[in-house]
């Protein structure tokens, strides 16, 4: 489901150029009150995001951070980026070029991404793992080769297996941006590589001592690496050995739909579509299992209150009013307003390939 400094300097300047609408941009010298109204907010919402950064930069260095510092950092960035969704409905002519995070140009200004930069930096250091966590020396394929194994296990092929491995990495990503036994600078509840809590490890680790036998005897060198790290992990919080973490998450809330994978690489035949899916299941896991459950998944509509509050906690539908002011919303359109996780899920495909050519070799 996120550090260094020297951004003082060099945003300082960004912010002084991001300030002033210049006529040499192409656009009118004079705004209307809704253009001038959108340009304030956005210029405010920035100047808070970029306050919010150096607040944290400075708690850090002193050791002072708040609980949970990383909401209000996740909220300002949320207003920056829909305040410039709401520039750009007013004043079409502020779409710019491409960015690296690949976010839509309507929704950010890529002369931001420093201010991003630094956002996932602090994070990652909010977000480090406990002393005593256990870390695998090859995270991604641990991932990988644990989705393959619970996907033979509930009955797949190989091909289909291989899909499941893939889309496990996606969640991994998608969690956790790819590392390994990180807490959660959002939430008190979340741990882990998988970012479980801890009524989800505990159904994980139930649900594998239901299939380990069935896993023993389809991969035993798989099975003798489990008994080492369930060894090593000892009374400990499972959510903080890496291996331990990613089995009992995927047991808990994946397992079950990895039967389900032939039908859904069909109807969804884009890989980071698939990761997608899997990812809500983690995010509103029962109205996607409605959908899955229905004749036609990317059709089935969203329409509870709760349910797109939900998925807008999860920045979907959560930039800009006129995304704001949607009441309901069809799985296609879900999965396409989830462009944010769009970039994590190209890296696990890039990791992915990286590790199938690594075992084939």
């Amino acid at each position: 489901m996120g550090v260094r400094s020297h951004i003082a300097g060099p945003l300082a300047a960004l912010a002084l150029g991001l300030f002033f609408i210049a006529p040499a941009m192409g656009e009118p010298a004079a705004l209307t009150k809704k253009q001038s109204d959108a340009l304030s907010a956005y210029n405010a919402s920035r100047s808070h995001f970029e306050q919010v950064l150096k607040q944290r930069r400075a708690q850090i260095h002193s050791n002072a951070l708040p609980n949970l510092p990383g909401q209000a950092l996740y909220l300002a960035r949320n207003d920056m980026i829909s305040a410039y969704k709401d520039l750009t409905d007013a004043l079409p002519s502020r779409i710019g070029g491409p960015n690296k995070y690949g976010i839509p140009p309507a929704y950010f200004d890529a002369g931001n991404e420093p201010l991003l930069d630094e956002y996932k930096k602090l994070f990652d250091l909010m977000q480090a793992p406990p002393a005593n966590a256990q870390k695998s020396d090859t995270p991604f394929k641990d991932v990988v080769d644990l989705g393959t194994a619970i996907a033979r296990a509930r009955g797949l092929d190989a091909a289909n297996a291989e899909a499941a491995g893939r889309i496990s990495l996606g969640l991994f990503f998608a969690e956790t941006n790819g590392n390994q036994n990180i807490g959660n600078a959002r939430s008190n509840k979340y741990k882990g590589s998988l970012q479980t809590g801890v009524p989800e490890d505990q159904s994980g680790r139930r649900k594998w001592s239901a299939i380990k036998n069935k896993i023993a005897a389809l991969d035993p060198a798989l099975s003798d690496r489990d008994d080492r790290e369930e060894a090593r992990a000892g009374n400990q919080d499972h959510r903080f050995n890496h291996w331990t973490a990613v089995r009992d998450g995927l047991m808990n809330a994946h397992a079950d739909i990895f039967p389900q994978v032939p039908s859904i690489v069909k109807t969804l035949p884009d890989a980071i579509d698939q990761m997608k899916l899997f990812e809500l299941i983690q995010i509103i896991p029962s109205p996607t299992k409605s959908a899955l459950a229905s004749r036609d998944l990317a059709g089935y509509r969203i329409s509870d209150p709760k349910i797109m509050a939900y998925l807008r906690n999860n920045s979907m539908f959560t930039f800009g009013q006129a995304d704001r002011a949607r009441t309901s919303a069809t799985f296609r359109e879900i999965l396409d307003a989830m462009w944010l996780f769009n970039e994590k899920f190209e890296r696990a495909l890039a990791k992915f390939e990286e590790i199938k050519a690594g075992s084939k070799s």
